[in-house]
């Protein structure tokens, strides 16, 4: 019964880690965006993203490249074009302080839209 256990808890374990890495061509397709959206060029952004049938409102909120938002990297790379592009999708931050309090402890709670 407790071989039965073990087996089973290792091969649970195993499809775990299978599923968490990404396939080479969605890692491609993903390259492929990040490389169309730095370039500045809204004819290729787009045409990148119409090949691929990306979804913009459920990829540029999870998309990062080179460690940054996507939108961030467009910022960085100076891609002005398609920053503006792709600023509807971008994560907002709502910052709240209680005015009233006192107390030299300021707290700050952040929400993520």
């Amino acid at each position: 019964m407790i071989k039965t256990i073990v087996l089973a808890g290792a091969a649970l374990a195993n499809s775990f880690t299978a599923t968490a890495a990404m396939s080479p061509q969605i890692e491609q397709t993903l390259v492929q965006v990040c490389k169309a959206g730095a370039s500045n060029n809204v004819f290729k952004f787009n045409r990148t993203m119409k090949d691929y049938r990306i979804n913009k409102s459920r990829v540029f909120p999870r998309l990062v490249c080179n460690g940054e938002s996507f939108y961030n990297f467009a910022v960085n790379a100076g891609a002005d074009k398609t920053a503006r592009k792709i600023a509807p999708y971008n994560q907002g931050t709502v910052t709240i302080k209680d005015l009233a309090m006192q107390d030299s402890d300021t707290e700050l709670y952040v929400v993520n839209y």
